[in-house]
């Protein structure tokens, strides 16, 4: 979202941007092995944020449970990200 915006979380909009954050919202998106899983999708005002990992629209996820493991497996922990 920081990118699709151009500024910071909680920064100052800069130049009388009229497209600002608006919270997230709730989407329920089914995987192959955990099951339902319950997720925050952001979204901006005038609605042309697109998400990358779980597009709009989609309600199953395949692979995740795969990356997940294989993270773990990596030593990562759920705070630290892949390089």
């Amino acid at each position: 979202m920081t990118e699709h915006l151009g500024y910071e979380k909680h920064a100052a909009a800069e130049g009388g941007v009229d497209n600002i954050r608006n919270g997230t919202r709730t989407k329920t998106v089914l995987t192959e092995h955990s099951g339902h899983v319950e997720i925050d999708v952001p979204r901006d005002r005038a609605a042309t944020f697109e998400p990358q990992i779980v597009r709009k629209r989609q309600r199953r996820l395949a692979g995740v449970d795969e990356i997940v493991l294989s993270l773990y497996a990596k030593g990562l922990t759920t705070g630290e990200s892949a390089p």
